[in-house]
């Protein structure tokens, strides 16, 4: 069974960082790539970030490009996505999914073709 767990999400001031985890397990790590996503109410998903490890190829959305970092641990199937100076509008429920490779699902609504999920972890950014 495919299973994708987000978290390390949780309250924090403008400026501070966050490290989020999307640990794996159910597939071959290598032969996929991970996406991180984030939504707030009313908006649609919204892709940050996503990483093939097993191809070397790592995508960052313009607007996420500079303060987001995303990384992968083989060894424990896990992806990372470290978050810099966060800010207010940052606050959102972050997804992780699983996806055959990094692309068109990353924009707009591409999003709705995925179908393995993670649970979402909360971050809230206070000023």
């Amino acid at each position: 069974e495919v299973q994708l767990q987000a978290s390390g999400g949780g309250s924090v001031q403008a400026g501070g960082s966050l490290r989020l985890s999307c640990a794996t397990s159910g597939f071959a790590f290598a032969d996929y790539a991970i996406g991180w996503f984030r939504q707030t109410p009313g908006k649609e998903r919204e892709g940050i970030a996503c990483i093939d490890d097993g191809k070397g190829k790592v995508y960052y959305a313009e607007s996420s490009k500079g303060r987001f970092t995303i990384s992968a641990d083989n060894a424990k199937n896990t992806v990372y996505l470290q978050i810099h100076s966060l800010r207010p509008e940052d606050t959102a429920v972050y997804y992780c999914a699983r996806d055959f490779m990094c692309g068109s699902t990353m924009v707009g609504r591409g999003y709705k073709y995925l179908e393995d999920w993670g649970q979402g972890t909360q971050v809230t950014v206070s000023s």
